[in-house]
């Protein structure tokens, strides 16, 4: 049995097959909602639009995962962390950054936030977004 998707979220993917990272943008404020959603969270309004977000990103704070919070499906990615990482188009979200070691971590907390981007990443079955850090 094949899963229904949502419109927006079935568009999202979609775009992610084709190699564009979507987001929603609201004409009347002009925030931008990543991951995609209909309402504007800043203003509320509904009359959103699909726009490319560019993936560029600022990462502001980093967890290692845990034994609880590891995911298996991760296990390809080698060191990664959870982080909270900021859109050039304003939205904030939480992410896997991949490259994270503990120190790797210790080496960046004094200098967060620091460059990264987004990546579409190939899971098994379907594509994702992950962040790697942009080049020193």
């Amino acid at each position: 049995m094949a899963i229904k998707l949502e419109k927006v979220v079935e568009t999202f993917y979609e775009n992610l097959e084709q190699g564009k990272i979507m987001g929603r943008k609201c004409p009347k404020c002009g925030a931008v909602e990543f991951p995609p959603v209909y309402a504007c969270n800043s203003c509320g309004s509904l009359e959103t639009e699909w726009v490319e977000i560019s993936g560029k990103a600022k990462l502001h704070s980093m967890v290692l995962p845990a034994a609880l919070s590891s995911k298996p499906e991760y296990k390809a990615l080698g060191k990664y962390c959870y982080g909270e990482v900021e859109l050039e188009e304003g939205s904030r979200l939480n992410a896997v950054v991949r490259g994270i070691n503990k120190k790797k971590r210790a080496e960046l907390l004094d200098k967060l936030p620091v460059a990264c981007h987004a990546v579409i990443y190939q899971r098994d079955g379907y594509k994702t977004i992950i962040f790697d850090l942009d080049e020193e």
